[in-house]
């Protein structure tokens, strides 16, 4: 779950970065580069976008496994009472 929460951390940084690099862009984009940068920042958004839902996937996955591990262990169950 750790790793997830790390990936989810890593899209938003990705998103944030991308973001500035979109709003420094020039107003008037004349000259061909211009065209490539806001294609590979387009790319760059939607890689972010993917990546925050796999990660986002993962953690519902991994609270679902700990929430029926738990449902197994009964309603009685007391972490500090099994380290006893």
């Amino acid at each position: 779950m750790y790793t997830a929460s790390g990936g989810l951390q890593q899209a938003d940084d990705q998103l944030d970065r991308t973001a500035s690099r979109l709003a420094h862009l020039p107003l008037l984009a004349g000259a061909p580069q211009d065209e490539v940068s806001l294609s590979g920042e387009a790319v760059a958004l939607l890689q972010a976008k993917n990546d925050f839902q796999a990660n986002l996937g993962a953690v519902k996955v991994g609270d679902e496994m700990e929430q029926s591990a738990l449902d197994m262990l009964g309603p009685d169950y007391s972490p500090s009472r099994s380290r006893a």
